[in-house]
């Protein structure tokens, strides 16, 4: 579908500038928009993200944050205890990058790719805008927590192909990063069904996460979730990846990152796989400090 004079792509969705000027300025200097509409589609809610910006002209460079909840919960102001400990916020700032959290639709709401669909929509849309908030295009990260971590792998491995891009929010802005950061994301969605360390997710749903997502809590097939894979998509044009996993994570064992740090190296890609001792899922029981300590000198030197 062909881009209105201002990008975006008419009859799916509205122009969202409206909410641009509810600016907050924080006590240490932060730019704080609260709510930013970067799709309005019709019969769902609106997209949305929250936007920091450090102090200073800029441009900055900017991490679109990406959170987890298996891909059927979550919001993303919400961090559980573990992840406050790390103090993504307060680190990202102080190093000098822009955050944005983003919203996106749950299984509930639609069907894989529209998940996907959405993250490339916020990333155009921060492109587009990149003047009005005084962040630099050209240095984009993604990353994400959980579900959130496929999701940013996902993203990186995928970016202007367009049978993934989706029709909703901003055309004619790249939705390609230049960095990716995974934390303890499933890079193999059909391994998630031979790994028989999903105990605290027992009683929580009736179907497991992968087929709500993909279907309707129907069995998927393999096939389907081969192509949510982020191990199906590895080429030698990806960015540069962290992978951040717990060495004691029972809901996704840390193999899945093996795996896609495997599949990059062998591609060419540069990729760094630190495995957090002692840390389960959201890194409860992990040493909190390092964690950001290596996000932001992996940042530092791909950005």
């Amino acid at each position: 579908m062909e881009p209105d004079d201002d990008g975006y792509q008419a009859g799916l969705a509205q122009r969202p500038e409206w909410l641009e000027d509810e600016v907050f300025a924080l006590a240490d200097g932060v730019r704080y928009w609260p709510v930013l509409a970067y799709a309005l589609t019709i019969g769902y809610r609106p997209m949305t993200l929250d936007l920091r910006v450090p102090p200073g002209q800029g441009p900055h460079p900017l991490v679109v944050y990406i959170h987890g909840g298996a891909w059927y919960l979550g919001m993303p102001k919400y961090n559980n205890e573990a992840l406050r400990a790390v103090r993504l916020e307060e680190r990202l700032l102080g190093a000098g990058y822009a955050l944005a959290r983003i919203s996106y639709r749950l299984s509930g709401e639609a069907k894989w790719p529209a998940q996907l669909h959405d993250c490339k929509a916020a990333i155009r849309y921060l492109r587009h805008k990149a003047g009005l908030f005084a962040l630099d295009p050209d240095r984009v990260a993604v990353m994400g927590e959980s579900a959130g971590g496929h999701l940013a792998a996902m993203v990186a491995l995928t970016g202007d192909q367009p049978e993934w891009e989706g029709q909703i929010g901003v055309a004619g802005q790249s939705s390609a990063v230049q960095a990716a950061i995974n934390w303890y994301g499933a890079t193999d969605l059909a391994r998630l069904r031979t790994d028989g360390t999903r105990a605290p997710m027992v009683g929580i749903v009736a179907h497991r996460p992968e087929d709500l997502l993909l279907g309707d809590g129907a069995e998927a097939s393999r096939a389907a979730l081969w192509q949510a894979s982020p191990v199906a998509h590895v080429t030698p044009k990806a960015p540069p990846f962290l992978h951040q996993h717990g060495d004691n994570d029972r809901l996704v064992v840390h193999d899945h990152a093996a795996e896609l740090h495997r599949l990059l190296t062998e591609a060419g890609v540069a990729s760094e796989f630190d495995l957090i001792a002692g840390a389960d899922h959201c890194f409860f029981g992990g040493a909190s400090d390092r964690i950001m300590d290596r996000v932001v000198g992996f940042l530092d030197a791909r950005l």
